[in-house]
């Protein structure tokens, strides 16, 4: 809890708010929110989403620090994107997919 409560200070200096400032922009009260940075607290998500929309940052970011949120990228595998990209032919699909498959430890493709 205190990483994210030092994450969310150093934010705040590096933006230069006041934790009042912070706290006026956010919505939620300034004990509150030095509660927060000093590890006291374990905030909502809603209230990290506001606290991430006063400083101007993502609220992923905040969801990351506070461990709500895993931080490895998301949406479509390499697997998935080549196989879908309608630019390649199918044998080019199968000789990208049995190159990656093996950098990855998989071994050819069995397709």
């Amino acid at each position: 809890m205190a990483d994210l409560g030092d994450f969310i200070r150093d934010q705040r200096r590096n933006a230069r708010l006041s934790v009042r400032k912070l706290s006026e922009l956010a919505g939620i009260s300034n004990p509150y929110l030095s509660q927060i940075e000093r590890g006291l607290r374990k905030p909502s998500a809603e209230i990290l989403q506001a606290i991430a929309g006063g400083l101007r940052i993502s609220a992923e970011t905040l969801y990351v620090q506070a461990g709500m949120l895993d931080d490895r990228p998301r949406g479509v595998g390499v697997t998935e994107a080549i196989l879908g990209d309608p630019e390649l032919t199918e044998r080019q699909k199968q000789s990208l997919l049995e190159v990656y498959r093996s950098f990855v430890g998989e071994g050819p493709a069995d397709t």
